[in-house]
């Protein structure tokens, strides 16, 4: 038997090995990651800020980036699409990412990024790609160090800077790049990506469970698929309880329940009656005004009333938030709509 006759079964059985194990690696990747879009023309939401980077990208002529709006609304999926375009299969060598988790003081822009930014790529030509995520979190002295770096080596870089809050970004930085605004998908945008990974993981997923996710997501698409893997990997058949239930979020029926408690019957009773719910499904006073909100936006209430609920409901978040006591907050609540009710009568 010759050497090549030995050697190709080898070959082969390694191959087969290969494809597994980047098989199994896909499967235990979180849905998030695993159906990330690799291309601009893949994502589903801003067809007008991918058609602009498009034409920068075509031209040669892509200024600094600054990419600010909410989570989950594919700042920096759109960022490495764009370097996949840019740079091709070997786009990882061409970018420097550092995100909140890493060390981003002045002593890392003074020496990390400026060592990157200052080489030249000698068998790449053109510039590389420094991307910068949830830069809000950087600290207003390292902002304007980076001042100076993002001016002094434009030739050889071009930055991107990805933030929740453009506010927290000092202007001279903003100033210095070209803006774009990441809105909340809308439902339509999450259901149609939600579709396609519906079908290709065979989720079981009823049309109220579907309503229910969309509503709880408010436009994140990253929050809508760790809910929906969390739920697929909980529950055989994913309804509109199992959604709340994974969530741990008050159900419908229960903030009806509340607001009629409040609503109808008598202090001390309502309290006692929200406290007992709460302790049962253990839910968060957080999220129960969050849900009050919106009923108390409907309710058929005088303007002057409505405004008085909505503006204290303002005012119990906010203490909540400082880390004032549950049960102090929620006799404010019940207390509130009590008084509204007073004024009413």
């Amino acid at each position: 038997m010759s050497e090549m006759e030995i050697d190709t079964p080898v070959f082969k059985g390694k191959g087969k090995e290969k494809v597994l194990a980047i098989t199994e690696e896909l499967d235990n990747l979180p849905w998030v990651e695993k159906y990330r879009p690799q291309t601009l023309d893949e994502l589903v939401s801003h067809e007008d800020i991918t058609s602009t980077i498009e034409t920068f990208i075509d031209r040669k002529r892509l200024p600094h980036l600054l990419f600010y709006g909410p989570p989950g609304t594919g700042k920096t999926t759109t960022i490495l699409a764009c370097a996949r375009k840019l740079y091709g299969e070997k786009f990882k060598a061409m970018i420097l990412e550092l995100n909140a988790s890493d060390d981003r003081g002045i002593d890392v822009v003074r020496e990390q990024i400026k060592n990157f930014a200052s080489t030249r790529n000698i068998y790449s030509s053109g510039f590389k790609l420094i991307i910068l995520d949830e830069a809000d979190a950087m600290t207003n002295q390292a902002q304007a160090a980076l001042r100076r770096v993002i001016e002094k080596y434009t030739k050889n870089v071009r930055f991107c800077i990805i933030c929740n809050y453009v506010s927290k970004i000092i202007p001279a930085i903003q100033s210095r790049c070209t803006r774009f605004r990441f809105a909340p998908l809308s439902s339509e945008q999450v259901d149609s990506r939600l579709q396609t990974i519906i079908d290709a993981e065979s989720v079981n997923l009823t049309e109220d469970g579907k309503k229910a996710l969309l509503r709880l997501s408010k436009g994140d698409m990253r929050r809508a698929l760790n809910i929906l893997q969390a739920c697929h990997a909980a529950y055989d058949r994913i309804d509109e309880a199992a959604i709340y239930n994974c969530t741990g979020q008050p159900q419908p029926q229960d903030i009806e329940r509340i607001c009629k408690w409040m609503m109808a019957d008598e202090f001390t009773t309502a309290y006692s009656n929200i406290e007992k719910l709460k302790t049962e499904s253990g839910l968060a006073l957080q999220d129960i005004i969050s849900e009050v909100y919106n009923f108390a936006r409907l309710i058929e209430f005088p303007t002057k009333s409505r405004i008085f609920i909505l503006k204290n409901l303002c005012d119990i978040e906010y203490r909540l938030a400082e880390g004032a006591n549950e049960q102090v907050q929620l006799s404010a609540l019940v207390g509130v709509f009590k008084l509204a009710q007073e004024s009413l009568a």
